[in-house]
């Protein structure tokens, strides 16, 4: 799953149509860490005496009722990712390090520095696809006057 820090650093270059199934977390302190799932039917596992059973409910969150959709940070999912980056994206590969996407461009050809998680190199190619990353420039070589 993409790391909380990256789904920020996106946020603000993506358009979310929020649908089921998309994950989600609010950038409150005291759940930050939760993360929440779009859906139409809430589930809830129940276990009493050693039996587990489903529970299908209107909702089971405590006292939180609802949230404005720009209150909110997607966490958009390794196909989503993929998806955003379109016609950029070349290659998904596994080096010692981790995962490393490759995209087109714009302007050159971008390698992601590996990462432990195949969604955080999609993301990170986003990043330089969306120009929110810049890759340094070759060094000029400036002629010395003798």
């Amino acid at each position: 799953m993409i790391s909380h820090a990256l789904a920020a650093q996106l946020a603000p270059l993506l358009t979310w149509t929020p649908a089921n199934g998309d994950r989600f977390y609010i950038p409150r302190p005291e759940i930050t860490d939760s993360i929440f799932m779009v859906s139409d039917m809430v589930v809830e596992l129940v276990t009493q005496k050693g039996e587990s059973r489903f529970h299908f409910n209107g909702t089971v969150e405590w006292a939180l009722d609802s949230v404005e959709s720009n209150g909110v940070v997607w966490l958009p999912r390794e196909d989503q990712l993929r998806e955003l980056l379109g016609d950029y994206f070349l290659s998904l590969d596994s080096s010692a390090g981790g995962f490393v996407v490759t995209v087109s461009g714009p302007g050159r050809a971008y390698h992601t520095e590996p990462e432990l998680d195949a969604a955080d190199a999609y993301a990170r190619a986003l990043l330089y696809v969306r120009g929110a990353v810049r890759t340094p420039q070759p060094a000029q070589v400036v002629p010395q006057a003798r």
